[in-house]
């Protein structure tokens, strides 16, 4: 996976939010909390990992971009708005074991890193089915999208997607 803030040309992660936006940015964290969760319907999830320096619980809400059952195990698919260099990717990718809170519901999961080929597939499969999700996406991220299936694929593969897999990894999980 390339990491998008290396080509000084192309597309750029946005800047870390400070202020009023963090706050914002921080507030369904604080509402999954308060036991809102339903209030989100399945379009958010709390992550619940361990910080890659501190070895402490960190909590942070993602917007799912698909959700799917694989091999009877129910699975949530998110992405970095942030790119490869958010605190909660970097501590999935050091910890993948998680917990993830959809509702009131709480689910453990293993995490794996989205190839760039899958993560241009997803773009293409969820682009329609949530078409303001792609956008906002897409342009967050600095990518300009024509609509087109080639195009929503070339962002897609340069998109830090992650999988959320209830229950233990298969083949023992090692990284």
């Amino acid at each position: 996976m390339t990491d998008p803030s290396a080509d000084s040309s192309g597309p750029r992660p946005p800047a870390p939010r400070d202020g009023w936006r963090r706050t914002l940015a921080r507030l369904p964290v604080h509402m999954f909390r308060a036991g809102l969760g339903p209030l989100f319907r399945g379009r958010l999830l709390l992550l619940v990992h361990t910080g890659h320096t501190s070895g402490q619980p960190r909590r942070t809400a993602v917007e799912v971009v698909e959700s799917a059952t694989v091999d009877g195990r129910l699975s949530w698919t998110v992405a970095s708005g942030s790119g490869p260099g958010a605190d909660w990717y970097r501590d999935l990718r050091r910890t993948p074991q998680a917990t993830v809170q959809i509702g009131r519901r709480f689910h453990a999961v293993t995490a794996t890193e989205l190839p760039a080929r899958e993560g241009g597939e997803l773009m293409v499969r969820c682009a329609p089915r949530r078409p303001r999700l792609a956008r906002r996406l897409c342009a967050h991220l600095g990518f300009t999208v024509d609509g087109s299936a080639e195009g929503r694929r070339d962002a897609g593969e340069s998109i830090a997607f992650v999988r959320l897999t209830e229950g233990a990894p298969v083949g023992g999980g090692d990284r």
